[in-house]
């Protein structure tokens, strides 16, 4: 029986940078577009000497790439070994399989269900992984194909679309990725939907259904898969980084603090001979101090993300640049990262009010997004006719003012670090975009540079964003904010992506 599970790419809307250190917080919205991993079983029948077998087998497949991997796995102490071509290896699947393994025999051990597992294990894993074509570029197909920048043309292309890859620059200095992204967390949304669909395959953990909308699921299954997606994510990343994209990726949008480095540190050391199933009962027992507050845009607001094509940028060193503005320049830099602070936290506050006016008085709010939706921004204040709705409106432009405070403390921190984290282009298409009527705020999310830019719209106002965007060359994704965070599919997404193309087709 195939287990298939997802979890969803994230937009770091506030807390760049400083979320790398406690307790600086950041806001993380999940998105629809989301990782997909499939496992069942390589063989149907066991044979009867299988007992003996010392390995079994894995095959990773990922159609988009048209790869297919194939392993053999130690059952005693759960390691790897590539027995196709080293090129075609992925290291977060390797990572997510090893520990999820690791971390079933560890927990299930002493529970009576160790037969099971381990018959399990020796029908082989046979896991498949599918990526929302929004985590990749598909700007140069779209192109190739004489279609506009536009959302129906990203529409138009089949689900689970071939990935390009990037060319390499001549005398070997590959400077963007191989594979053309987006910027939304692929490697960290593949890695817990890897760990979640194996740790619930193993019967270690039941993941929530994503069609039941309460998704009310034990807790603690859910922190397992985040330790142990956490743990393979940092090993496959060679660094322990803030760990928000995983966090976002298990459960959904939130305010985030980042957990101590420490509680990683055995598995950094692994490498010295300690076995994964000792890395990952260290693990598991260390103590997880990150901080996940529920969090999610108010009612009648869009998130929009779009792509403008001017080549990916480097997180690592654009983060390696600040850390060293950091230490050169330690007066300056904790001021500028004092007042970062604070702005970030008056954007949450701002927006949670926004949240408890449409709950306390929906039809108010309601009313005050929909004509403010239609006007620019100086206008929305003629909206405030009483004291209800001018706190509405008042919300609204305090949220406006706090994002143009975050993003001239981003370009400042940009400029004294010599790293482009808010770049001319983006300042100016950032502008004309806070210029236009119903849009409440616009960046650069995470850590900024030419990957990608966002905005929040009011009411029905998208699409004049998206036009604008195309206009200027910016291919607007079909992303929007999802709440949910890791949960179990009914069915293979590529058979929902064909019953929904069919059922789309209009026939006269």
């Amino acid at each position: 029986m195939a287990v298939v599970a997802s979890a969803p790419g994230k937009v770091l809307m506030t807390g760049g940078y400083l979320i790398l250190e406690r307790p600086n917080a950041g806001i993380v919205l999940s998105t629809n577009a989301r990782f997909y991993a499939i496992v069942k079983p390589i063989h149907e029948d066991l044979k009867p000497d299988s007992w003996a077998w010392a390995w079994t087998d894995v095959k990773l497949t990922s159609p988009q790439l048209s790869r297919e991997t194939v392993y053999k796995m130690s059952l005693k102490n759960t390691t790897l070994q590539c027995i196709s071509s080293r090129d075609l290896a992925n290291p977060f699947v390797e990572q997510a399989v090893q520990y999820s393994v690791a971390a079933a025999h560890a927990i299930l051990v002493d529970s009576g269900k160790k037969d099971a597992l381990c018959k399990l294990l020796l029908q082989g894993l046979d896991i498949t992984i599918l990526g929302s074509n929004d985590f990749y570029s598909y700007r140069n197909q779209i192109e190739a194909r004489g279609l506009p920048l536009t959302p129906e043309a990203l529409a138009s292309l089949p689900a689970f679309s071939s990935i390009t890859f990037n060319s390499e620059v001549p005398n070997g200095g590959n400077c963007k990725p191989e594979v053309a992204k987006t910027g939304l967390g692929s490697s960290a949304a593949m890695t817990t939907a890897v760990v979640a669909a194996l740790l619930h395959y193993l019967g270690v953990v039941h993941l929530p259904l994503s069609s039941n909308t309460s998704l009310q699921v034990e807790s603690e299954d859910l922190d397992l898969v985040h330790i142990v997606a956490q743990s393979a994510h940092c090993i496959a990343q060679g660094k322990v980084g803030s760990g928000f994209d995983v966090s976002s990726a298990v459960y959904g949008s939130q305010r985030y603090v980042r957990f101590s480095p420490g509680v990683l540190s055995s598995a950094q050391v692994a490498a010295n001979g300690q076995s994964f199933q000792e890395v990952i009962t260290d693990v598991l027992k260390g103590k997880w101090d990150h901080e996940k507050t529920k969090f999610s845009l108010p009612p009648l607001m869009t998130l929009l993300l779009g792509e403008p094509g001017t080549g990916g940028s480097s997180t690592p060193s654009m983060v390696g640049s600040v850390k060293k503005w950091q230490v050169s320049e330690p007066q300056k830099s904790r001021e500028t990262w004092r007042s970062l602070g604070e702005a970030n936290s008056t954007l949450e506050t701002q927006l949670n009010v926004l949240s408890k006016l449409a709950e306390e008085q929906w039809e108010t709010y309601k009313s005050v997004v929909s004509s403010c939706s239609g006007l620019k921004s100086e206008k929305w204040m003629e909206q405030a006719s009483d004291p209800h709705k001018e706190a509405v409106v008042k919300a609204l432009l305090g949220v406006r003012d706090t994002i143009v405070k975050i993003r001239f403390h981003m370009r400042k921190m940009g400029e004294e670090a010599g790293v482009p984290i808010e770049p001319e282009s983006q300042t100016q298409l950032l502008d004309a975009t806070m210029n236009m009527e119903g849009v409440l705020l616009a960046g650069v999310p995470g850590a900024g540079g030419f990957d990608a830019i966002f905005a929040v719209t009011l009411g029905d106002s998208t699409s004049n964003v998206t036009n604008m965007w195309g206009s200027r060359g910016v291919m607007s994704l079909l992303v929007r904010e999802d709440p949910r965070g890791v949960s179990l599919e009914s069915e293979d997404p590529r058979a929902k992506a064909i019953s929904s193309a069919i059922s789309s087709v209009h026939i006269e």
